[in-house]
């Protein structure tokens, strides 16, 4: 454990900045003596300063190589922290410790690009588990008592107020409500539940009290679940392997030959740690790390935040990208999209100022919408007076001695309400265009019904046909109602549409495509969607409306929400793949060279050092130019 520590402590931040001014230090009077002739001593040290950098680097390496031997099967114990300590112990054996310092201190600089661009912070779960609600109101011997949700036991009748979180699934067997499941499915409305109906652990109980009776209780319900399958999700996510470590299983046995065999022939011990010391493959270990960060800091100047390196070189590879509706293709909030006044009297102006008047003081999403919506439009509102309101039904006031009913069709009809056949073919219309309805009448005539939907954002089609265009396809997964799934989806150009779904089903969804042999995007901004962005290939969450937790599991966000960028997304991921591959291929090329002139005695050590070092400075001018790129 303290070898761990001190591991730690040494690879960090703070300690590799030192090592690297010791390493300064130690090349100007290296330079002086290779090209100068002269020998300089630095006389306010005693010893050489680069054994500092050898030693603050050299250890974390060392480290690794041996527990890699020790832990890692097969050929995979051979990795390039095993080649580089080689060189290391090679260029201490002769004297040269500025090279052996060089070497390390370049590892050293790779691990913590790396570590910067794959290192995602693990927040999203926390705040997952932080919405499990802690206590239940439970009725027992007609007397309500505060129990932790712990201990709620299957069967047990509970109590839920208006504004509290339901501790558990159960079935509703006393009261109407309205329910806030948006943390489960996403529905942007709240649905309305009576006698008889699920409710789901960690949904929002908005208006009416309720008794349920207990289902599913503590790992069984629908929250932990949620929550067991973001914690499965996050346990499968693979670190990306280095490019390095996949070819040291015949990198270090040919750096071993091709040394041996140039001592063999010159009889130069120092040529052959000087081939050592250029054969290691560190621009090689900088080309993935460098042009990741180039590409996450030119994603980050047009609004788009990449927390995962793997997530960049996997999203070249998306043939699948599926969305959520909610917040995701629309705004998530709601708007009046139609008003139709039945009664010629009363034009759709008048029917809005009676509907508002009559919901100003409703606490409904759906009236809040409405009033909201009116007072853009400078409609007059009036005082209401009488009002009453029937939790997930409708409400009840008069407005300038008028008696209004704004509400469901069954609220209506359980008032005297007649609704004819005119009125049934207007919410049929309606619903099948995903639109929510409010009917008002007056006394016992319907006269008009206000439909209020969700908003389709603007960029949405475009978005799709653009994806369309790069052959990549589009599925819809959301918790919607079909008819709503099928309209919006029809807006945008989706054809392929799966709603109703639960988070787990989701996942399900996802799984399967995968197990179709597609690599698979999810985009989505709910805390219903976590265990679906962890499970897809790579996850986009929208970033500035999205929920804490979705932002948080993604490997993506859209801070500006803007789902245009998804094609350029694509794009900065296939310019990425190509610049690692053109900066691998460059290293490699300057690495034969350089053993090359190794072997025909041109570098020595320290010389070979700064070659290796010029390569390195190569790759990353590279990743550096793919930052000011410009794209479509």
């Amino acid at each position: 454990m303290m070898l761990k520590k001190l591991n730690d402590f040494l690879a960090g931040l703070p300690m590799t900045i030192v090592a690297g001014v010791f390493l300064l230090l130690d090349l100007v009077p290296h330079l002086m003596e290779e090209f100068g002739g002269t020998q300089v001593q630095l006389s306010f040290l005693p010893f050489d300063p680069a054994w500092i950098t050898i030693v603050i680097s050299g250890i974390p390496l060392l480290y690794l190589a041996i527990w890699r031997i020790i832990h890692n099967p097969g050929i995979s114990k051979i990795s390039s922290a095993l080649l580089i300590c080689i060189a290391m112990f090679a260029a201490i054996a002769i004297g040269d410790l500025f090279a052996a310092g060089e070497v390390v201190f370049i590892m050293a600089i790779g691990a913590l690009l790396e570590e910067a661009t794959t290192n995602r912070a693990k927040k999203g779960l926390k705040k997952l588990i932080s919405l499990a609600p802690t206590k239940g109101r439970r009725l027992k011997d007609e007397k309500e008592e505060m129990i932790p949700a712990e201990e709620i036991r299957q069967g047990d009748i509970l109590r839920i107020l208006p504004g509290e979180t339901i501790p558990v699934d159960g079935t509703i067997i006393n009261g109407e409500t309205s329910v806030d499941q948006s943390i489960m499915k996403g529905e942007s409305l709240p649905v309305d539940k009576g006698v008889g109906e699920e409710v789901f652990c960690g949904t929002i109980n908005r208006f009416g009290s309720i008794d349920i009776s207990a289902t599913k209780v503590g790992e069984n319900s629908s929250l932990q679940k949620l929550i067991h399958m973001v914690q499965d999700a996050e346990n499968k996510q693979a670190p990306m392997q280095r490019i390095a470590d996949r070819v040291a299983s015949w990198l270090v046995p040919v750096a071993l030959l091709i040394a041996i065999l140039a001592y063999v022939f010159t009889e130069n011990i120092v040529t052959a740690v000087t081939v050592l010391v250029v054969f290691c493959p560190c621009a090689l270990v900088l080309a993935t790390p460098t042009a990741i960060m180039a590409a996450i800091g030119q994603a980050t100047k047009h609004g788009v935040i990449i927390k995962s390196g793997e997530a960049l070189e996997k999203m070249g590879k998306v043939d699948t990208i599926a969305f959520d509706k909610t917040g995701t293709l629309t705004y998530g909030r709601l708007d009046v999209s139609d008003m139709l006044s039945f009664d010629e009297s009363i034009s759709e102006t008048d029917l809005l100022s009676l509907a508002a008047s009559a919901e100003a003081k409703s606490e409904h999403p759906l009236g809040k919408a409405i009033v909201a919506y009116a007072k853009t439009k400078d409609v007059p509102l009036e005082e209401s007076t009488a009002f009453r309101m029937t939790t997930g039904k409708g409400i009840f006031a008069e407005v300038d001695n008028r008696s209004l009913l704004c509400g469901n069709e069954k609220f209506l009809t359980e008032n005297g309400v007649s609704i004819d056949n005119k009125v049934q073919s207007a919410l049929e219309r309606l619903r099948t265009q995903g639109k929510a309805s409010i009917l008002v009448a007056e006394g016992l005539k319907c006269i008009g019904v206000i439909a209020l939907s969700d908003v389709l954002r603007l960029e949405a089609k475009d978005m799709i046909s653009r994806l369309s265009d790069m052959h990549t396809r589009t599925v819809l997964l959301t918790g919607d109602h079909q008819k709503t799934a099928d309209y919006f989806a029809q807006q945008v150009g989706i054809s392929e549409v799966r709603a109703e779904l639960l988070p787990e089903e989701k996942v399900q969804s996802i799984k399967k495509l995968q197990a179709e042999n597609h690599k698979v995007c999810m985009i989505g901004d709910g805390v219903n969607d976590a265990p679906a962005l962890k499970t897809a290939d790579v996850s986009v969450a929208m970033g500035s409306m999205g929920s804490d937790i979705a932002v948080d599991v993604a490997e993506v966000a859209l801070m500006s929400d803007d789902i245009s960028k998804i094609p350029y997304l694509k794009q900065l991921s296939n310019a990425t793949v190509k610049t690692i591959k053109a900066s691998i291929t460059l290293s490699m090329c300057i690495n034969f060279v350089a053993i090359v002139l190794s072997i025909m005695e041109v570098l020595t050590p320290t010389t070979g050092a700064l070659v290796h070092n010029a390569g390195s400075c190569f790759v990353v001018l590279i990743a550096t130019l793919l930052y000011d790129r410009k794209f479509e």
